[in-house]
């Protein structure tokens, strides 16, 4: 019956034929027992292809189609399986059945006409042609599905599955079911053919049909049974396999599982494939607007969507996206009703903020309300729809608006209350913090400075503690605080200012003695405003010091009135009043902003060295100094200077300067020449400006290197010096200027010619507009305003700017020209409209006809200062005194006022000066009343002018020949423009620019005491670009004397014709040489024996005075000698310093006659010296109490000097010297031996010892902070306020603020530096100064040899490699902080073109201060430049030697050892910057130069250094 199916190894082949209960509906109810359902599901088992509606009532086309074939059979087609053991076979599925026509509802006729139970037991099966049956829907439309034929038309049965319906049938008896069943079974067991019983529908099934359906089973022989449901695909597989495995008897006995163990293992698949499917819909469906056409076509390839497709069908899938779908746009939905909940707070904070507005309001009210305010539709949006959520605005992501209808949901009602309870609590908190200030503002316990844990007890109650936080009542009392600090602050400035009278007699500098800090505070010690400031002691005292800075330093910067200072108002109102003229003044320069340079060399040198500079340019032509954009051209020359092509001017090209190079004898001899063939044409075309050109002499590389034809370059540096000095131009040379191989000329030598250039161009200007202001005005008169008066500068100048008389002063500056009426005919009278301050030097070295002072009648300060100024202004100048009151009503009203105006008048009378009341704001009179007021002032000014001029002559003639001992000792006798950055640190004084701009070496300037350089400056003449050379040795050998230089012409100036010829222009930072003036007669002082001074470094001595020795032009064998008094540039070098000079006997036989000199105005008024007796030739010591005494010799006749380490200038008083005078002077010399300091008030309660500085490292740092604070907080500060600060740690602080800095911090650690209002500067000089007073250096001892040692490495990335392994033997303290110095030093010279701080400068600046090396030897005398470069090296390359360097461990050998004994040769230099830089100018000039540094790497890897 099988036949052989297995051979030839083909797939067998089986045919199994399904049976059951079937006929019409009185016999099997009104549904079958689920055959069709069977077969569907085996033979095609996705879910999309079961069918679960078959039906057996045909019409008689059906019945008689191909499908049915007028059998009551279907033939359902052929299986592929795969059974158990992975043994493939094919199955054919028939299905027996009996149709029933739709007309009798009888079974239809057939070729068999036996009942179902024999047709259904058939073994054969014949039908010609039969097609395959899918579904109901195929019957008539067979050619709509597939066609597949019935193999042969014929099939043998091999097995039959009896179907027994356990559901509950209807109109279905299940015993008489189960009767049926076992009749056909008794008929197919006849066949011998194998049967399986299977009950469907178990998914409805009855218990007790199953249980029956069982019995029935162990009733028969071998009849195995298996439970399946074709609707949830359960075991319809293991029913079908089951009967194959007992038709094929080597197959093994199959394993029935039960129908819930089988459907548990069906439902967790499906639940598998579910979650992959819902995943798969996760990951792909992003919005809710998706549609399930193009979702479906993308998930079609999907495994996922694939294997749930396959159990559960596309229907359950779609239903799946669209759950997904709806659950996307609510949450879309839930996330917009977040977003408009969240502007809803903001909405009723715009439109409805006031209380009253909506308190107690209902919602509907509050919605009309809400309608009727105009930004309603900023924040709101009214749907025509609603619910919101179901129209188009919720898709809308752009248009945030609310919802209106929104208002009406519980979450936005809530919102509401919140709102207006919000509302409410601000409301009480305002109140109580109104309430809690004005208990502030009431209480008599709150002072400034008072800690709230003092106050908190006085002005807290529970109301405040209820309503507010303690943040909020703190907040409020730091706030009051800070109010009444400032007010405070600002009433004890003003009380300053009251007292100018007792700063100005105490004749203060920059570091005053604790004579006269204790005389301040014994004078204002009863004021309440400085006891306001009782417990703010440390910023009275920072105070007191910050205006004596500006009592010693007047300046716009330091002014206490800051942006209402009168010369910056001053400034803007000429500015904006003289604009169009300034822009037409041809005394102006127009090419302010441009600089000419011709460079001149041959053989291509001037084009080599202007293709570098071009390459240091910006892309058009602009280069930087200073911080300023300068548009530079340049004009190499390298031909005949006669030529047109090559000359040096052309008419569009005026140059400024020239740079003259040389390599070589003929290169300088074609220099020399091409000079003197210009200034021969510059003659002849009678041009000035081209004659004096300034020159700069620079000997550049030789190409390939090496000497050529003998030359060395010692000896071309010595020509090229010597033709330097005879050109009197300046000498550039590699030593001295350090210029790398294979460049002409480095950076900071450009910048440094440039910038010469750029000065010299403006004192030309300057010179030209002075020379022009001389020539036009008859009087000089002198406007001095109070600055922060009540009345403005623009009020009180309107009348003298608006004149149609007033223009612009030729030579700038400050100053206007008025041409008025004085006397019988109008002249010109130049105005110099000035600060008190900035008039305080006018008074002793600038020729003033007249002064006319302001002061405000309501102000006590104002006047104050005006006694202060007039107490030392002469008595045969003439004064106008203007009393400005706000209106004629303060007069009445105001009791200061009336005081301040009498006091005035009678000031004005006891000096017989002029005196007037001029009303402001709006009262007093039109512009020309105004100016008449001046009028008889004008006429006094005419009358005096000239015995003020003779006064004046007197005055300047008397310091050039060094009678007239007030120029150096007072602060007040010189002006502060000459000294506008005084040097008020002694650590590190910034050295002033002497006259060459272009060289490292400090100028004799720098260890000269002031009042030896002004005296140098005076004999320098008016070149502005003198060259000083070194003389002289460290080792006492006799000084050498450069070759003699050409003396310089003196300029004569017409006294009769301009009365003014003694006046220096104050925009010029010194003061013009008396030289360029006429002289009193012979006899007096002859200017002709002295000629421009060379630059001299003293010999080291420690008890005896350096000589400098200035050769002369004029006369063979005269030597001029100045004696250095051992006190340079410190105690404000000759503004307020104690120092005076020695003259020579020739000096001191060329003295001039005793001569009467004119009163103070202080000897005629007693109200002008009130503080007189504080004066210190009176009663106080001098500020330096460390000075050196000096005393008179007693020889006959007094032409003796003076002995001791500081011999002054002899005091010879004329015979109508005021004595008075005399003995202040003398008061305050110094004797030989120290006084005893006496004890005397401080600002301190007790002397400062600091218990943080000059201690050891190690005692103020820890593992955990290896870096001291103080340190960290100065480069903190310095990093965030003043990297582009000019001159960074170059330009010293204030010696006073850096020692309010360093006590400040010594009493609290958590000082904000930014909160005080330190200087940049200050802060600067005080870091540094914690460093030199450590007790060992940064650097130690025993690392310095190392150093140098590795420093002297030829080879560079083995140099570098040494150092970095010197540095891991710091000990770790030290390691610690100088990397971090060193860092920010990097980044500092990383802003150089700003703040003109490369690594070199900053190099200069600090390695004195990091390692403080021995000086005692000559040894450590010429390492110096040695240790500059290693501190250079280590700031340039500092990536490299800390970037990838570990810190020491704490127990790394090479602590310091003891440091050995440093002697600093003091009477050598002042400072060790100095001495260092001396020492290197001195090995250039004697020969022995250092080789150019080698350039460090650029990158921190030692691999890539080559």
């Amino acid at each position: 019956m099988m036949m052989a199916r297995k051979q030839d190894g083909r797939v067998p082949t089986y045919t199994v034929s399904v049976v059951g209960l079937s006929g019409t509906e009185k016999e099997k109810g009104q549904c079958g027992v689920g055959k069709s359902c069977l077969c569907n599901r085996f033979v095609r088992p996705g879910a999309d292809d079961f069918h679960l509606e078959h039906t057996s009532v045909l019409s008689t086309s059906d019945f008689g189609g191909r499908v049915v074939n007028n059998d009551h059979f279907l033939y359902w087609g052929e299986v592929a399986r795969a059974l158990e053991e992975c043994v493939e076979c094919r199955i054919h599925v028939v299905e027996q059945t009996e149709f029933i026509d739709d007309q009798t509802f009888q079974p239809h006729r057939s070729t068999a006409l036996q009942p179902y139970i024999k047709r259904a037991a058939a073994t054969k099966l014949a039908s010609a042609e039969k097609l395959m049956y899918f579904c109901t829907d195929q019957l008539g439309l067979e050619q709509d599905f597939e066609q597949k034929q019935m193999p042969d038309g014929k099939l043998p049965v091999d097995g039959f599955l009896l179907c027994v319906d356990v559901s509950r049938g209807m109109n279905r008896n299940f015993d008489e079911q189960l009767k049926f069943v076992s009749n056909l079974y008794n008929q197919v067991a006849k066949t011998k053919k194998p049967a399986v019983v299977v009950l469907t529908k178990c998914d409805e099934g009855v218990e007790r049909y199953i249980r029956d359906a069982h019995a029935f089973a162990l009733g028969k022989k071998n009849l195995q049974v298996v439970e399946t449901s074709a609707r949830s695909n359960v075991n319809v597989e293991l029913a079908f396999g089951t009967l194959v495995q007992l038709v094929d008897k080597s197959r093994g006995k199959a394993k029935i599982i039960p129908y819930f163990e089988a459907l548990k293992q069906q439902s967790q698949q499906i639940a598998a494939a579910k979650d992959k499917y819902e995943w798969l819909v996760g990951r792909i469906v992003k919005s809710h607007h998706e549609l399930w056409p193009n979702v479906s076509r993308k998930m079609t390839a999907a495994p996922e969507y694939q294997d749930y497709v396959y159990l559960e069908g596309t229907q359950k899938a779609k239903k799946l996206f669209l759950q997904h779908v709806q659950r996307l746009k609510q949450e879309h939905i839930e996330r917009r009703r977040k977003v408009y909940l969240a502007l809803l707070p903001q909405a009723l904070d715009a439109l409805v903020p006031d209380l009253d507005e909506i308190d107690r309001l209902s919602r509907a009210k509050l919605e009309k309300l809400l309608e009727a305010k105009p930004d309603f539709l900023k924040w709101f949006v009214v749907l025509e729809e609603t619910p919101w959520d179901a129209t188009s605005h919720v898709d809308d992501v752009d248009n945030e608006r609310i919802p209106f209808d929104l208002l009406e949901t519980p979450a936005a009602e809530q919102l509401y209350e919140a709102h207006v309870e919000k509302l409410r609590n601000e409301r009480k908190r305002a109140e109580m913090r109104r309430a809690f200030r004005e208990n502030l503002e009431s209480s008599p316990f709150v002072t400034p400075g008072k800690p709230w844990e003092e106050a908190r007890s006085f002005i807290m109650n529970e109301d405040f503690y209820l309503w507010l936080d303690e943040s909020v009542y703190v907040d409020i009392y730091g706030k009051h605080q800070k109010q009444l600090i400032d007010k405070a602050k600002e009433d004890f400035q003003e009380l300053l200012l009251e007292y100018s009278e007792l700063f100005y007699e105490l004749e203060l500098d920059a570091k005053p003695s604790k004579e006269k800090m204790g005389v301040i505070q014994e004078v204002l010690g009863e004021e309440q405003r400085f006891k306001a400031l009782q417990k703010l002691q440390a910023e009275r005292d920072a105070l007191i010091l910050k205006h004596i800075h500006f009592v010693y330093h007047p300046t716009k910067e330091t002014c206490p009135s800051c942006a209402a200072c009168a010369d910056a108002r001053v400034e803007q109102l000429l500015g904006s009043r003289f604009l169009r003229h300034h822009r037409n003044n041809p005394s102006v320069d127009a090419s302010v902003d441009r600089i000419n340079l011709v460079i001149l060399g041959k053989d291509g040198l001037a084009r080599e060295l202007a293709n570098e500079i071009r390459a240091l340019c910006t892309n058009d032509d602009k280069y930087v100094i200073e911080g300023k954009m300068y548009e530079l051209a340049l004009r190499p020359i390298e031909g005949n200077v006669r030529l047109p092509v090559n000359a040096f001017q052309t008419p569009t090209f005026q140059p400024h300067g020239c740079l003259c190079l040389y390599n070589s004898k003929e290169s300088l001899s074609y220099v020399v020449e091409s000079i003197e063939k210009s200034r021969e044409s510059a003659v002849g075309r009678r041009d000035g400006h081209s004659a004096q050109l300034p020159l700069t002499l620079v000997l550049v590389n030789k190409r390939g290197g090496g000497d050529a034809g003998g030359e060395t370059l010692q000896s071309l540096i010595q020509q090229g010096q010597q033709i330097a000095s005879k050109l009197q131009c300046v000498f550039l040379d590699p030593a001295s200027a350090g210029i790398g191989y294979g460049r002409n000329i480095n950076e900071k030598q450009i910048g440094q010619v440039l910038k010469g250039l750029l000065d010299a161009k403006r004192n030309l200007n300057l010179v030209v507009a002075s020379k022009e202001a001389s020539d036009g005005a008859e009087l000089r008169v002198v406007m001095c305003l109070m600055c922060g008066d009540p009345v403005s500068a623009d009020e009180v100048l309107a009348p003298i700017l608006q004149s149609q008389a007033c223009r612009p002063a030729p030579g700038g500056g400050a100053a206007v020209l008025l041409e008025t009426p004085v006397g019988s005919q109008r002249r010109k009278v130049e105005l110099s409209l000035l600060s008190y301050h900035a008039s305080f030097g006018s008074r002793k070295n600038r020729l003033v006809h007249g002064y006319v002072v302001f002061y405000a009648a309501k102000r006590k300060a104002s006047l104050a200062t005006l006694r202060a100024f007039l107490a030392d202004v002469q008595d045969i100048v003439p004064v106008q005194l203007v009393a400005l009151a706000e209106g004629s009503a303060e007069l009445l009203d105001n009791d200061v006022s009336r005081e301040q105006l009498a006091e005035g008048e009678e000031i004005a009378q006891e000096i017989e000066a002029r005196f007037a009341a001029w009303p402001c704001g709006g009262g007093g009179g039109g512009a020309q009343n105004k100016l008449e007021i001046f009028q008889a002032f004008f006429k006094d000014a005419l009358d005096k002018k000239n015995l003020v001029e003779a006064a004046h002559m007197y005055d300047n003639a008397a310091e050039a020949c060094g009678a007239g001992e007030d120029v150096f000792g007072s602060p007040r006798a010189g002006s502060p423009l000459c000294n506008s950055n005084p040097p008020d640190s002694e650590e590190d004084p910034e050295i002033l620019p002497g006259y060459s701009p272009f060289r490292e070496e400090p100028p004799v300037v720098a260890t000269l005491p002031k009042d030896h350089s002004k005296l140098s400056m005076e004999l320098e003449g008016n070149d502005g670009l003198g060259f000083f050379s070194v003389v002289g040795t460290f080792d006492g050998k006799p000084t050498k004397i450069p070759p003699p230089v050409k003396p310089k012409p003196p300029v004569h100036f017409d006294i009769k014709g301009d009365p003014g010829y003694l006046e220096q222009s104050h925009r010029d930072l010194h003061r013009r040489s008396v030289s360029s003036s006429a002289w009193p007669p012979p006899d007096c002082f002859d200017p002709s024996d002295y000629a421009e001074p060379m630059d001299a470094v003293a010999k080291p001595r420690s008890d005896e005075e350096n000589i400098y020795s200035v050769p002369h032009d004029s006369t063979q064998g005269k030597i001029i000698t100045v004696r250095n008094i051992n006190k340079a540039a410190s105690n404000g070098s000759g503004n307020g310093s104690d120092s005076e000079m020695d003259t020579s006997s020739l000096e001191r036989a060329r003295k001039p006659p005793g001569a009467a000199k004119p009163a103070l105005y202080r000897a005629r008024c007693a109200r002008l010296g009130r503080f007189a007796a504080y004066r210190p030739g009176v009663t106080v010591g001098s500020d330096d109490e460390a000075a050196p005494g000096r005393k008179k010799d007693e020889e006959p006749g007094g032409h003796g000097g003076y002995k001791g380490d500081n011999a002054g200038m002899a005091y010879e008083a004329g015979d109508g010297e005021d004595p008075r005078r005399r003995n202040i002077l003398r008061s305050l010399r110094r004797t030989t031996k120290k006084p005893k300091a006496k004890a005397r008030p401080s600002l301190s309660k007790a002397p400062w010892e600091s218990s943080y500085f000059g201690v050891p490292l190690a005692s103020v740092v820890t593992p955990e902070r290896p870096i001291p604070v103080f340190i960290e907080r100065c480069i903190q500060y310095i990093e965030a306020t003043g990297l582009s600060t000019e001159g960074i740690y170059r330009v010293s602080g204030n010696k006073s603020e850096m020692e309010s800095l360093q006590r400040q911090f010594d009493q609290d650690h958590g000082l904000d530096l930014a909160e005080k209002d330190f200087t940049v500067n200050a802060v600067a000089g005080a870091m540094k100064s914690f460093f030199s007073e450590l007790p060992e250096p940064l650097v130690p001892y025993s690392a310095q040899l190392e150093l140098v040692e590795a420093h002297k490495i030829n080879d560079r990335e083995q140099k570098l490699l040494a150092l970095r392994e010197v540095l891991r033997k710091f000990p770790r303290e030290n390691y610690e902080v100088f990397k971090y110095v060193i860092a920010h030093l990097n980044r500092v010279s990383q802003q150089h073109r700003v703040n003109l701080m490369t690594s070199e400068n900053l190099s200069i600046c600090f390695w004195p201060t990091l390692m403080r090396p021995d000086f005692s030897t000559m040894d450590a005398l010429t390492a110096t430049r040695t240790y500059q470069t290693i501190i250079e090296l280590f700031i340039h390359q500092c990536p490299f030697f800390f970037s990838s360097l570990r810190p020491p461990p704490p127990d790394t050998p090479g602590s310091p050892g003891p440091a050995p004994a440093t002697t600093v040769v003091t009477s050598m230099v002042t400072t060790t910057m100095v001495t260092s830089t001396m020492v290197t100018s001195t090995m250039a000039t004697t020969g022995s130069s250092f080789p150019p540094p080698l350039s460090p790497p650029r990158t921190p890897s030692p691999e890539l250094l080559e």
